[in-house]
């Protein structure tokens, strides 16, 4: 049974909010000069993007979540400072059959391996499964993001799909795995925490 006092938008270090259009553009169109991020980040081709730029893309994303009604877009916050460090979103949502995709990045790299990015997913999950109601999440992983892969597993992701060779990175060939997770699966495991 999930407690309905639960917070939704908050974990221990992180919480999750809305954009930012004064400050936040400015800090995203950092991230996207990091080529690291943006492949562990995207899928399709990437490239440095203006502030002004990532400005017009929230305009995109907050038009589609109004009219579309199958994205949630949250930017990731630091608890301490309430910086923007990240985003999650839960996308591509087929309301017909309860299933939804999601993705997760933590932008800067002195931000990246402090449990940011679990503590978002966690609270991600808990949006999917226990305020959208879905049935089942996807997470779309390239085999080369190692901590996504590990992420994914850690919460109980199930291996469903691996598309071999069918992403190109700096010349090299990259396996696409297609992770699943279940309502029922999900609730088992907080259930089983306590």
């Amino acid at each position: 049974m999930l407690d309905i006092q639960t917070q939704l938008f908050d974990a221990q270090d992180v919480r999750f909010g809305p954009i930012d259009h004064e400050t936040h553009p400015d800090i995203e169109s950092k991230w996207t000069h990091d080529a690291e991020f943006m492949r562990l980040m995207e899928l399709k081709p990437v490239r440095p993007l203006s502030p002004a730029m990532v400005k017009k893309q929230y305009e995109t994303i907050e038009k589609e979540m109004e009219e579309d009604k199958n994205l949630f877009y949250f930017t990731i916050r630091a608890r301490e400072d309430e910086r923007l460090i990240g985003k999650a979103v839960v996308e591509w949502i087929d309301w017909t059959n309860g299933n939804g995709f999601l993705r997760i990045g933590i932008g800067a790299v002195e931000d990246r391996r402090k449990g940011y990015g679990s503590q978002a997913l966690s609270m991600l999950l808990r949006y999917a499964f226990g305020e959208l109601n879905l049935y089942r999440v996807t997470a779309v992983v390239p085999a080369y993001n190692e901590g996504a892969l590990a992420l994914f597993q850690k919460f109980g992701f199930m291996e469903e799909i691996r598309r071999r060779k069918a992403l190109n990175r700096d010349g090299e060939i990259w396996d696409l795995v297609s992770f699943g997770l279940l309502n029922a699966e999900w609730r088992e495991q907080v259930n089983s925490r306590g």
